[in-house]
């Protein structure tokens, strides 16, 4: 059953209002700075990629500095969740990529941004809605993957191909809007293992709720 899109998506911008955002995007100094957030949150939790990344500036204050770090000493000061070591890596090796390449400014592209070190589709869509206010893609996390396949608006089974089925049936005009509010109904109503569908404001179209398509994710 086709989903009436623009509904759920105005009846939770009007749930969550139009100025709340996710916790990793919050209030954001810089480009460059949402940029390493966002590969710290990776298979981690906001709460954690927040704590690593005041860790991590709280020494080195811009590309040139993390490029020229010792990465044992990048290791210790981003070891919140897991894969530290990787991550703290890609970001080293990604900062000497913006000094030599970009002047040490965060590129503008997909095309730039997805050959970075430790950047996929996901991030770069991040940082292209909201550092840099441009939709040429939907931002798929844990949270949008999980809501959007519960309600029945897509029926994918990886946040890749979620994306591109999204592109597909949502209009352009929502893109840049779409990951913050869904990811903010994922976490505050729609969790994965008990998702609080009593309060839920778009329980009438969703599948998990009114046909029992009982989607963990």
């Amino acid at each position: 059953m086709k989903k009436p899109i623009e509904k759920i998506i105005k009846e939770l911008e009007k749930f969550y209002g139009k100025s709340k955002k996710p916790p990793v995007v919050m209030g954001h100094p810089s480009v460059f700075k949402l940029l390493i957030r966002t590969i710290l949150a990776a298979r981690n939790t906001d709460e954690n990629a927040l704590v690593a990344s005041k860790e991590l500036f709280s020494k080195y204050k811009n590309p040139k500095e993390i490029a020229n770090a010792p990465l044992k000493t990048l290791e210790k000061l981003v070891k919140r969740g897991v894969f530290y070591k990787v991550k703290a890596r890609n970001i080293k090796k990604l900062c000497q990529i913006l000094v030599k390449q970009y002047n040490g400014k965060v590129p503008k592209t997909m095309g730039e941004l997805v050959k970075l070190p430790g950047i996929g589709r996901k991030t770069a869509n991040i940082i292209l809605s909201y550092g840099y206010g441009k939709s040429e893609g939907i931002a798929v996390d844990t949270h949008v993957f999980r809501v959007v396949n519960r309600i029945g608006i897509v029926n994918e089974k990886t946040p890749e191909t979620t994306e591109f089925a999204l592109l597909k049936v949502v209009p352009r005009k929502y893109w840049l809007d779409l990951n913050r509010i869904f990811v903010l109904h994922g976490r505050e109503i729609c969790k994965a293992r008990k998702p609080r569908c009593d309060i839920c404001p778009i329980k009438k179209w969703c599948n998990y709720y009114t046909i029992g398509v009982r989607i963990i994710l």
